[in-house]
């Protein structure tokens, strides 16, 4: 038992504190790594993922802010290497338009279906229920 639990210690990784000039910049670098998806983890931030790929992007994200690189000019490379998808807020462009609309496309469909579902069901009811009165002798089935 007290090995199981070792071994989940040991596959745990702290994120490795970067050597800031000043906490402004450690400031900048978590809004900015926050601002960022992990291409390999997908439903988490450069900030929150321990994946190798996130590690070495928050490196690379502290070296462009040595060089004095500002956040849009980080965030062009990101995207110039990874697409739009490393941005958790991509901008409205004609190729994002599916990741902005296309879960309400699909909740509205869904909910076209279910009102469609249930008039159905009604006409359906009232049918059966007018012909069900006339034709009932009170004989069950």
């Amino acid at each position: 038992m007290v090995l199981l639990m070792l071994g989940g210690f040991a596959h745990a990784q702290a994120i490795e504190p970067m050597p800031f000039a000043n906490h402004a910049q450690e400031l900048r670098f978590q809004h900015l790594t926050h601002q960022l998806r992990c291409p390999m983890c997908q439903n988490e931030t450069l900030a929150d993922s321990n994946a190798p790929i996130a590690r070495d992007l928050r490196n690379q994200i502290f070296k462009l802010m040595q060089q004095g690189k500002s956040d849009e000019e980080i965030k062009q490379y990101l995207v110039a290497r990874y697409s739009n998808y490393i941005l958790y807020d991509p901008p409205l462009r004609p190729g994002t338009v599916l990741l902005w609309f296309g879960p309400l496309a699909i909740l509205l469909a869904g909910a076209g279906v279910v009102l469609v579902a249930i008039r159905k069901r009604r006409r359906e009811g009232v049918e059966t229920t007018t012909v069900g009165d006339s034709a009932d002798n009170g004989e069950d089935w």
